[in-house]
Order: structure tokens, then C-alpha cells, then sequence
């Protein structure tokens, strides 16, 4: 379970955070699971998890029949919020509509949470990943390009914690798990002004990303280009796709406040380097 956030605990409402607990239980792999099986993804009691299910059925988020449950439509209004109350998905859109035109390759905006980058807008081309991504879709934020397109401008402190709490959980061969070239790592997409990540997710998977800002020049998105092995190579990829989706992160960041010349306030100017 999530760990409550640092602060005053009297402030604190546990029984909120189960109750998300239990709607984030239900995944891919667990569709229509059992009370027991959430009550064991969750690690609550049986009887707090019944108490969670038949609250959330009587507000319209979860139904069960024969002793399982699923989710109903109404969780993708908390989504839809979401979307409808930040201007930056909106004026994402056609960005990534003309990258995924321009590179025949899928397109993503994603931004970070935790120890995890979530895709918040995407423009799919063909299916490239074994998991199904599509908005809402949760990745490590240490195995792809949009996690270090985020993370090399962040603060040094959450930069720590991502390194200690994911653990640099190794995904594939490639994957980098010491915690001193994960660093030199970020530093070289600082340097770059962008990530390029081969094969440290999944297997034969090549993702590139570019950082996105805001009106104070705060990273507050990653803008990537996902492809695989076999499609083209890296020096194509750095010489055709790169300044593209630079470009691109360029004119999204105008849209939203950036001017490249003008100097970052000191939130910008906070960071791991």
C-alpha cells in the first residue's frame, strides 16, 4: 500500500487511502477479482475490504455479481477531470498528432508520479509494448526515456527518492540499476537536452523524449517517440526523429507560457544539476 505523505498524520485520512487502495487493485490482471483476492493485493482484512466494495457500489464505482467485482464507467469521470482541468493535454493534442505523422511512430505526453511516469496523452501508431499503454498507464520512471526527460531537471531530493524507493528494479538486461550510473545517466540527458532509452523497459523497445516546460521553465511533461528495434536504427533515430521531437517540445512549452530566452525563475533553476 502507498505510504501516507509526509505531514501532520491527524490530517491524514486512512480510511481514504484504502479506499483507493482498493480501486487501484483492479488492473489488467485482476479484472473482476474476489474480495479475497483485493483483500491480498491490498494486504486489508477481508471485512474492511467488504466494507470499502459495498461503499463504493452504493456511490456507483464498483458492482459485483457471484462474488466478484468489477469497475464501472463512472471511475473514468475522475479521469475526465483530470484532463478537462489541465490545459497542457488539451494543447498536447495536435502536437502529437503531427509527431506521429511526421515519424509514423506512436507519440506520448507523460508526466511524474511518485517513482513512475503515467501517460496522461498519447497518439498510438501500432503496438510496440507487450502492455496494453494507453492514458492512465503507469511505467518506471528509471527504465524509460520519460522518466530521465523528467528527472534530469528535477530536484536532487526526488531524484534520491526515486533511486531509493523503485530500488532500480531490473526489468531487462539493459536495465540500469546502479545507482551511480543512473546518475551519470541523467547527467548525460541534461547535457543532450534529451533521453534516448534502448531496451531497458522491454526488450527491443528504442523510446526517445524531450522535456516540456512551463511558463516559469519548470519540466512538467515528457514528450516521447517510441519505436523498436528492427525499424530503423539509432542514428537514424538521433538524426531524423531527435530534432523533430525537440521541435515539438519546443512549440508545446510555447504553447504553454515557455520563452526559450527568457531566464528560469529559481523553481527552474532548482534541480539535480
Amino acid at each position: 500500500m502507498t505510504q501516507p505523505a509526509a505531514g501532520n498524520d491527524r490530517d491524514f485520512v486512512q480510511s481514504l487511502e484504502r479506499g483507493f487502495a482498493v480501486l487501484l487493485a483492479f488492473d489488467e490482471e485482476r479484472s473482476n477479482p474476489t474480495l479475497a483476492e483485493l483483500a491480498a493485493a491490498t494486504g486489508l482484512s477481508r471485512p474492511a475490504v467488504r466494507r470499502i466494495l459495498l461503499t463504493l457500489r452504493r456511490l456507483g464505482y464498483v458492482d459485483g455479481t457471484d462474488g466478484r467485482w468489477r469497475l464501472t464507467p463512472r471511475v473514468l469521470s475522475i479521469g475526465q477531470h483530470y484532463t478537462a482541468s489541465h490545459a497542457m493535454i488539451e494543447l498536447a493534442q495536435p502536437h502529437l498528432l503531427r509527431l506521429a505523422e511526421q515519424t509514423s511512430e506512436s507519440a506520448s505526453l507523460a508526466a511524474l508520479d511518485g517513482t513512475d511516469v503515467v501517460y496522461v496523452a498519447r497518439v498510438p501508431v501500432r503496438r510496440i509494448m507487450s502492455i496494453n499503454v494507453s492514458v492512465g498507464t503507469r511505467v518506471p520512471a528509471h527504465a524509460t526515456s520519460m522518466g530521465r526527460a523528467l528527472l534530469a531537471w528535477a530536484p536532487a531530493p526526488r531524484v534520491e527518492r526515486v533511486i531509493a524507493e523503485s530500488g532500480l528494479r531490473r526489468l531487462t538486461a539493459h536495465t540500469i540499476t546502479d545507482p551511480e550510473r543512473f546518475r551519470a545517466a541523467l547527467r548525460e540527458v541534461h547535457e543532450q537536452g534529451y533521453a534516448l532509452v534502448v531496451g531497458e523497459l522491454e526488450e527491443g523497445l528504442i523510446s526517445v523524449s524531450a522535456p516540456v516546460r512551463d511558463q516559469s521553465g519548470e519540466v512538467v511533461a515528457a514528450l516521447a517517440s517510441s519505436t523498436s528495434i528492427g525499424r530503423g536504427d539509432l542514428e537514424q533515430l538521433k538524426a531524423e526523429v531527435v530534432p523533430l521531437l525537440l521541435r515539438t517540445a519546443a512549440s508545446l512549452s510555447a504553447d504553454l507560457g515557455h520563452r526559450a530566452e527568457r531566464r528560469p525563475g529559481p523553481a527552474a533553476r532548482e534541480g539535480f544539476y
